[in-house]
């Protein structure tokens, strides 16, 4: 059993599918398995796929059926993993080479954590370098759960990344039910807060992985959900645990998640001008 789970819930990702299979094959650290799933794609996406198939530690599942958002597919290759630390890496993404290398070691070096996650590398769809270290807030080193869920909340936003930023215990995704989508633009962040109730998280303020951004990707509208989202997800963890959160916490996040969609939103105008409004990355069917 390898100590380690690359699953990859891949959807349309043809055009960059390729170079985020080989930047996890890359990994300088050895002791993990892929597993890969397409979610019945209408691109190419499927026969890249394959065409990984007899490279060393990689399993490919049978095609995820239609329907049930990205939670159906992040679900399906999470449950297969069979590795002790899960890391989920979306099909347009990217991992440094010593990601799992750096992760490990961080772990091994505090037995209380259940989750460690680094800065990440925003890029745009052609590659190119947005911003250089992105992610984290001010958190370093060991940090204790519920201050690191507190952190998150009041900063008003993901802090702890993407899912390719991030490695957790598998058991314990298993055991708080999985990938949920109770609130569906917070399905990797709210995952992780369900993690953290049980133990700590290790930040290590570092890029190593690198996420894929297109300028058409974040309307007004879809600001609009999310920070909303937010909203609702602070304030049922106030509801779920008073003694977690306070209520000048719940509104400064909240505030703080406003302010963020509309700075967002104004990076997203930037690149569409930037990049002529390319088709959206990161889709999750």
């Amino acid at each position: 059993m390898p100590r380690v789970s690359v699953v990859i819930p891949a959807y349309n990702n043809s055009k960059y599918l390729r170079d985020t299979m080989r930047s996890v094959l890359a990994q300088t650290y050895v002791d993990f398995e892929i597993i890969v799933a397409d979610h019945s794609s209408v691109d190419s996406t499927a026969e890249i796929i394959e065409s990984f198939q007899t490279s060393a530690n990689v399993r490919v599942l049978s095609p995820t059926p239609r329907g049930g958002g990205a939670m159906e597919n992040w679900n399906r290759v999470s449950k297969e993993a069979t590795g002790v630390w899960l890391k989920l890496v979306c099909g347009d993404d990217l991992l440094a080479a010593d990601a799992l290398a750096k992760q490990i070691t961080a772990i091994d070096q505090n037995p209380s954590a259940v989750m460690v996650a680094s800065q990440r590398t925003i890029v745009d769809s052609s590659g190119r370098q947005v911003i250089a270290a992105r992610g984290l807030a001010d958190l370093n080193g060991l940090v204790n759960g519920r201050d690191a869920i507190r952190a998150t909340v009041r900063a008003g936003t993901n802090i702890f990344g993407e899912p390719a930023c991030v490695l957790l215990r598998r058991d314990l995704l298993e055991a708080t039910q999985w990938w949920t989508d109770a609130y569906p633009y917070l399905l990797d962040e709210a995952s992780y807060v369900n993690v953290l109730f049980h133990g700590d998280v290790v930040a290590i303020r570092e890029p190593l992985a690198s996420f894929r951004v297109s300028a058409s990707q974040w309307s007004v509208r879809l600001a609009r959900l999310q920070s909303d989202q937010v909203a609702s997800f602070h304030r049922s963890l106030r509801e779920i645990d008073p003694s977690l959160l306070s209520g000048t916490d719940v509104l400064v996040g909240n505030f703080k998640a406003h302010i963020n969609a509309v700075a967002r939103r104004l990076i997203y105008l930037g690149l569409g001008k930037r990049m002529g409004d390319q088709d959206v990355v990161n889709s999750t069917t």
